[in-house]
């Protein structure tokens, strides 16, 4: 079974998570994979130049995140790509957490998966939580 860690910057201490660094790759990893050999997808939300320019510039500041002002896809978009992808194939979503210094990306992500799992009648299980890294 495989861990993913999504993150463009990060790399976890432990060395059982497969690192992918954009949407692309996330995709790309968990469609190869399969979700069905998928045990835990850990999601970093900000994933690029124009995502941390919006956090040091209106996140972390003004506690407010506008994604017109982020280019690239985020970690919540491999979210809302996850969720799709569970729905259109009929398959159990994984553990997912979220690693994102972000709280109002974070807070996105987890309510998206949560929501997700709600309705399936499942356990809302995503939480954020802290994996050692080094950069």
């Amino acid at each position: 079974m495989y861990k993913i860690y999504l993150d463009d910057i990060r790399t976890p201490l432990d060395e059982s998570w497969t690192v992918v660094r954009n949407y692309d790759e996330f995709v790309e990893t968990v469609s190869k994979i399969g979700l069905e050999n998928i045990e835990l997808l850990s999601l970093d939300h900000d994933l690029g130049d124009t995502a941390m320019k919006e956090y040091f510039t209106n996140v972390s500041p003004n506690f407010v995140l506008d994604y017109n002002n982020i280019h690239e896809k985020t970690g919540y978009d491999c979210a809302k790509w996850l969720v799709n992808h569970c729905m259109d194939n009929v398959l159990n979503m994984p553990t997912v957490y979220v690693h994102s210094a972000n709280p109002i990306g974070s807070a996105n992500i987890m309510g998206y998966i949560n929501n997700y799992l709600m309705n399936v009648r499942e356990p809302q299980t995503c939480v954020r939580v802290q994996i050692p890294y080094k950069v």
